[in-house]
């Protein structure tokens, strides 16, 4: 390379290589403001490598299919997507300025001077004429104290805030589509339940209404056999309202009508979920939650703000450059004789600006609440996954108690309607039983459904799954509910 050419390129790799100064401070993570471990012991080790993608914890075909819909559909989902482009974009605008914008420029200039403003007196050429071609690089500013390097870290750190965030909602999507699924398939089991108990209470009215048509049934009799009937007529209707609210909720998140030709779905239970959970795991696998990254991303972001407001009391120094061809005449422009070349620095030095102090304080400030935001995030994610092994630990044992009243309460129910026939008791004995039955049996419905609104929860809290490793150490798991069996 020529002496022509080699200057400006030596003066740009200086400029480049000065670059790499950074005035960020050096981040470190803070520590983590939770215990070691979840509530109720448990120290093993689990890779966050090793997750289950939800095809493989969501079991029921149906369900599945309705996810993926959603993911497809979903208008939420669109605008987080479209976010991390919106973030994607801002970050290689400023990730831009580290290197020099390198463009052809070309200008030409004819000029008219009056006699008595020529240069050469009033008998030199009334018009004047130049021409200039090349290769310019306009107005780059030589990062010697990485202002630009750290503004391009906190754009680069915001995108993938963003990108996290964009996970953030589909994991939520996720468990808002099973949620609103399983309240479907609540409101269908109840449905079923109460027709189920309507017929049961229409058959001990007609008894009771042929008793009394004999003579041994009391108008009192029938009347509390009437009222049991329509109780449970107006529960069937509160479950048809129910139900065509849940399907309203199931095509909101799904971005569409629901499609007829879904496929067949498993029996309303425990089978629609991966049956074991891992219990007591370390608090480390909170750093899987993309809220908690992006929340470590902020703060990295904020980190790297406070470098580039640190720059801003240094001097700041900007090139412009022009690498070309120069001549008075067009046709001459590009001879070996018209080399040109011109070289700008420009540098402006802060003397006094109480803006600059002001935007330091800023970004020390928006990193103390960087910094609190991150310490939170984990506080509340913490409490969730403490609050869904709460739950795993207890639903189980609470759905066995609701087993046992189940079959205690029908074996009361046919005691009192055999004592009631033998007239040995008085109808509000039934009524009395009638109402126990029904009352367990909805409640059994109403807690398996919570069962799995639970273990839903867990999997949202725990980032989206568990090791293969975490469930190979634990123990028999407890079970979420089938629908109870009909009386």
């Amino acid at each position: 390379m020529t002496a022509f050419g080699l200057r400006p390129v030596c003066v740009l790799g200086l400029s480049l290589a000065l670059a790499a100064c950074s005035l960020a401070p050096v981040y470190e993570r803070p520590e983590a403001p939770v215990p070691g471990h979840f509530p109720g012991g448990g120290a093993g080790q689990a890779s966050a490598t090793d997750l289950p993608a939800w095809q493989d914890f969501f079991l029921d075909p149906r369900l599945q299919a309705l996810i993926e819909l959603a993911l497809e559909n979903n208008r939420d989902l669109r605008v987080a997507i479209g976010r991390v482009e919106e973030a994607r974009a801002q970050f290689g605008i400023a990730d831009s300025a580290r290197l020099p914008t390198i463009g052809a420029q070309g200008s030409g200039q004819i000029t008219r001077s009056p006699a008595d403003m020529r240069a050469g007196g009033a008998d030199a050429k009334s018009v004047s004429r130049s021409y200039s071609a090349g290769i310019g690089i306009p107005a780059f500013e030589l990062d010697f104290f990485g202002r630009v390097r750290n503004l391009s870290e906190a754009a680069y750190q915001q995108y993938l805030s963003t990108e996290e965030a964009r996970r953030t909602v589909q994991l939520a999507l996720i468990a808002q589509m099973a949620e609103a699924y399983f309240t479907l398939r609540s409101g269908l089991a109840m449905q079923a339940l109460t027709e189920q108990t309507l017929k049961a209470r229409q058959g001990t009215l007609d008894l009771v209404q042929a008793r009394f048509d004999v003579g041994v049934a009391s108008d009192l009799d029938l009347a509390q056999a009437q009222l049991q009937r329509d109780t449970v007529m107006a529960d069937l209707v509160a479950a048809e309202r129910n139900i065509a609210l849940a399907n309203n909720a199931l095509q909101l998140i799904l971005g569409k009508p629901v499609p007829e030709d879904l496929p067949e779905p498993l029996v309303y239970g425990r089978d629609q979920l991966l049956e074991r959970i891992p219990a007591g795991l370390p608090s480390q696998l909170l750093e899987r939650r993309p809220d908690i990254i992006g929340a470590e991303h902020d703060l990295k972001a904020a980190n790297a703000q406070i470098g580039a407001a640190r720059a801003a009391f240094f001097p700041n120094i900007s090139l412009t450059g022009l690498l070309g061809f120069a001549s008075p005449e067009l046709s001459a422009l590009l001879g070996s004789s018209h080399k040109y070349w011109q070289f700008s620095p420009q540098i402006s030095l802060p003397l006094f600006s109480g803006g600059i102090r002001g935007g330091l304080d800023l970004a020390k400030a928006r990193e103390h609440v960087a910094v609190a935001n991150y310490e939170k995030t984990i506080q509340t994610a913490f409490r969730e996954v403490a609050d869904g092994l709460a739950g795993e630990a207890t639903y189980g044992r609470q759905l066995d108690a609701l087993r046992a009243s189940e079959a205690s309460a029908l074996k009361a129910l046919n005691l009192s309607e055999i004592r009631y026939e033998t007239g040995v008791d008085s109808f509000l004995q039934v009524q009395t039983a009638q109402i126990g039955l029904y009352g367990v049996q909805q409640q059994f419905i109403a807690l398996g459904t919570a069962a799995l609104f639970n273990r839903v929860a867990l999997y949202k809290a725990l980032g989206g799954g568990w090791s293969a490793q975490d469930l190979a150490a634990e123990g028999p798991a407890d079970q979420a509910s089938n629908p109870p069996k009909e009386s």
